[in-house]
């Protein structure tokens, strides 16, 4: 049996003819960048989030650079954040000229540990960006409580987590701004790129929008300099029918890790995901921690079982942020999951065959 890591096939074989449909509708207008499309997609998620304002822009990694520009962070400012996660976390940070500083990780959840900020906050701090990491949201509760007492800004990185919830709040409908990814392997995926800002100030809106089109506003008159970050209309198109399926597809990666709870939770040497109870997680990433982690993955690949690791080297000790001064041994919770960690399949349209062979390879790789 063969059991992918992601099935696209799977997800669109309903829903493209349909999706074809409003493509041409696009084609038939020919308004490609910021068409009527990319406004009613906006629309609809403003409505699904119960968030002011949603503003479409090229990428998610354009989003989180859109959100630090709006919120005046730049040379000289500090900027808390999560090193378990995707590059363009950081790296957004570094571009706007601002210092990314590294917190540990909670072990049980992998997102920033919230009694682990206070500690890193310097008089140079201006925000804080936590990551809604493999689809369950961060401890908003406490960092919003936290941000408040010191005067910090949050950017909340929900590219993994669109639909997640804390308290019953929409993940990225939190702080003052909130990102999405639109990339084709998330749980909202776009058929090419696409990102969007989340915020519910009237002011930061105008500053996104303007933002998103080189900082022009009225026509070749810039206040600011932005950037082109414009989401199509043909992504826009198809993200909004792919929208109306979200909620089901969530569910179904739901009901997915509960099988997986049943046939794994017990095989001592793997440690499954940890829900906080005050989360509704989306799943975008079901991530075990494993003995043997690197062994494990190359047997379940040998038996055409899809598996990754997300992430293999935390942040701080990239190359490419050296200049920080960061050792190994410094944020050692994370480093040392990095080592652990592998994703396994969850998408919403596997099969209890699938889950259960893949359960099955799993249980049969630690009775060797």
């Amino acid at each position: 049996m063969k059991v992918n890591l992601l099935d696209l096939n799977a997800q669109y074989e309903n829903i493209l003819p349909e999706i074809k449909q409003e493509i041409n509708n696009v084609l038939d207008n020919h308004q490609y960048i910021l068409g009527p499309a990319v406004k009613d997609f906006e629309n609809d998620m403003q409505n699904y989030l119960s968030v002011k304002h949603a503003i479409g822009c090229a990428s998610g990694t354009d989003a989180l650079q859109l959100a630090l520009m709006a919120l005046e962070i730049g040379e000289g400012d500090e900027v808390i954040t999560t090193p378990f996660t995707f590059f363009a976390t950081a790296s957004t940070i570094y571009r706007v000229g601002a210092k990314p500083i590294f917190v540990d990780i909670n072990p049980d959840t992998f997102n920033i540990d919230v009694n682990k900020i206070e500690q890193a906050i310097t008089p140079k701090t201006k925000a804080i960006m936590p990551v809604h990491l493999f689809g369950q949201a961060a401890e908003m509760d406490k960092l919003m409580q936290l941000a408040k007492q010191h005067n910090l800004k949050v950017i909340e990185d929900n590219a993994q987590g669109i639909g997640a919830k804390f308290d019953n709040q929409f993940a990225g409908t939190i702080g003052d701004i909130g990102t999405l990814s639109f990339f084709p392997s998330k749980n909202l995926g776009a058929m090419g790129d696409g990102g969007m800002c989340l915020t519910n100030s009237d002011d930061l809106a105008g500053k996104l929008r303007q933002l998103r089109v080189h900082g022009e506003s009225p026509k070749y008159y810039h206040k600011w300099v932005g950037l082109n970050s414009r989401l199509d209309s043909l992504q826009a198109a198809i993200l909004r029918v792919k929208l109306k399926h979200l909620e089901s597809w969530s569910e179904g990666r739901r009901q997915n890790a509960k099988m997986y709870y049943n046939l794994l939770s017990n095989v001592k040497e793997i440690k499954l995901p940890f829900i906080n109870e005050k989360a509704k997680t989306i799943y975008n990433q079901f991530t075990i921690v494993c003995e043997k982690r690197d062994e494990l993955m190359a047997f379940l690949q040998s038996n055409d079982i899809g598996c990754a690791i997300y992430y293999p080297l935390p942040l701080h000790l990239q190359e490419c942020f050296s200049y920080l001064g960061y050792n190994e041994g410094d944020l050692p919770v994370c480093e040392k999951l990095s080592k652990q960690v592998l994703s396994i399949p969850i998408f919403g349209e596997l099969t209890k065959q699938q889950i259960e062979y893949v359960s099955l390879k799993i249980k049969e790789f630690y009775q060797k």
